[in-house]
C-alpha cells in the first residue's frame, strides 16, 4: 500500500511531529508498505500528494492545522483517505473550550473552568473580570491556550496577581485562554487504539523536576513513567471508563490519548483529549503499547486497519 506520512508543518510542535513521523515511516515500511514522509513546511502538500498519489495519508502533524481539522478537510476535498478523527470532530476536540463543553454534556468529569477571549480583553475591558475567574475556579489554577498542544503556553497560578501574566502567555498561542481549577493527584494517560478504540495500559507520569511541560515530555530521562499506572483496580477501571466515554463523546477514531488526574479520593478528572498523540521515543502511546506487548509496527498495523475499514 502507498502511504504518505504527513509530518512536520509550521507549528511549535514541528520537531516532535517529525520525530514521530520518521518512526511511523520506518514502522510502515517494515510492514511492507511503500511509505514516505511529506512535510508541509518543505513542500506544497497538494502538489506533493498529486505527484505520488498515495492510497492513504497517515497524519502525524501536531497542533494547529494538523489537529484542528484543516488538513482533514483538505484531504476530504482531494478524496484521499486518512488516519484519525474526521474534520469536524477534530475541530471540537482540538479546541479545549469546545471539548470541555462536549465532555461536560456527556457527563465526563472535568475540572471547573472559565474562558477569557483575547478580543474580550482588548475590546470589552475583560481584564476587569479576571478576578471573577479565581472566584469561580479557585486557586491554584491552570491557564492554558484554548488551541495548542504539548503544554505550550501553559502556566500554573498560585496567586491572583499572577493571573494576568499567565493569561497573556496563553494568548500568545491562541485566541482564548482556558482558566481551569488545578486538581492535585496522579497524572495519567489512557490511550485507545484500533477500530473499536480498545484501551491500552494506563501510563502514570511523574516528572523528575517541576511539572510535565514541553521539556519534560520530550527530553529523554526528564520524566519517570509507570505502566501500568500505580492505581487501585477500582481507580484504573474508573480511568478507563472516563477515557472511553470521552472518546465516544468527541467521536474520535483510530488512535487517541486521554489525559487525566486521579485525585486523593480516586476520582478521575479528564483534562484534555488528543486526536494526534505524539509517537516519539518518549511519547506515552508507544510506552502503553510496549506494556501491552505490542511493537510499534503492531500498533501501526492496528491503526491502519481501522482507517482502511472506512475506505
Amino acid at each position: 500500500m502507498r502511504i504518505a506520512i504527513v509530518a512536520g508543518g509550521r507549528t511549535p510542535e514541528r520537531d516532535v511531529s517529525l520525530r514521530g513521523g520518521r518512526r511511523m515511516t520506518l514502522s510502515l515500511t517494515e510492514l511492507g508498505h511503500e511509505a514516505w514522509l511529506v512535510d508541509p513546511a518543505e513542500v506544497q502538500l497538494v502538489e506533493a500528494l498529486g505527484e505520488r498519489r498515495p492510497d492513504l495519508c497517515w497524519l502525524a502533524l501536531h497542533g494547529k492545522e494538523g489537529e484542528d481539522g484543516t488538513v482533514q478537510r483538505l484531504l476530504d476535498l482531494l478524496e484521499i483517505p486518512y488516519t484519525g478523527t474526521a474534520a469536524f470532530d477534530c475541530e471540537v476536540a482540538f479546541d479545549k473550550v469546545l471539548a470541555k463543553d462536549a465532555l461536560q454534556r456527556a457527563g465526563v468529569p472535568t475540572p471547573p473552568w472559565v474562558v477569557i477571549e483575547g478580543w474580550a480583553l482588548r475590546d470589552l475591558g475583560g481584564g476587569a473580570a479576571l478576578g471573577k475567574a479565581t472566584e469561580r475556579v479557585g486557586l491554584p489554577c491552570v491557564v492554558k491556550p484554548s488551541r495548542s498542544g504539548s503544554a505550550l503556553g501553559m502556566s500554573f497560578v498560585e496567586r491572583e496577581g499572577d493571573l494576568p501574566q499567565a493569561v497573556m502567555a496563553a494568548l500568545a498561542f491562541s485566541g482564548a485562554a482556558l482558566i481551569e481549577a488545578k486538581v492535585e493527584g496522579q497524572e495519567v494517560a489512557a490511550a485507545l487504539a484500533g477500530a473499536d478504540l480498545e484501551p491500552l495500559p494506563i501510563v502514570e507520569i511523574v516528572p523528575k523536576e517541576g511539572v510535565y511541560d514541553y521539556a519534560a515530555r520530550y527530553t529523554a530521562g526528564a520524566t519517570e513513567y509507570f505502566c501500568p499506572a500505580r492505581l487501585s483496580e477500582g481507580a484504573a477501571a474508573a480511568v478507563a471508563a472516563s477515557a472511553a466515554t470521552a472518546a465516544a463523546a468527541l467521536h474520535l477514531r483510530d488512535l487517541t490519548r486521554v489525559d487525566l488526574i486521579v485525585d486523593a479520593k480516586e476520582r478521575p478528572w479528564v483534562l484534555e483529549v488528543n486526536v494526534s498523540p505524539g509517537m516519539t521515543e518518549t511519547s506515552l502511546v508507544p510506552i502503553a503499547a510496549q506494556a501491552q506487548g505490542m511493537s510499534l509496527s503492531d500498533l501501526c498495523d492496528d491503526i491502519l486497519r481501522s482507517a482502511l475499514r472506512r475506505i
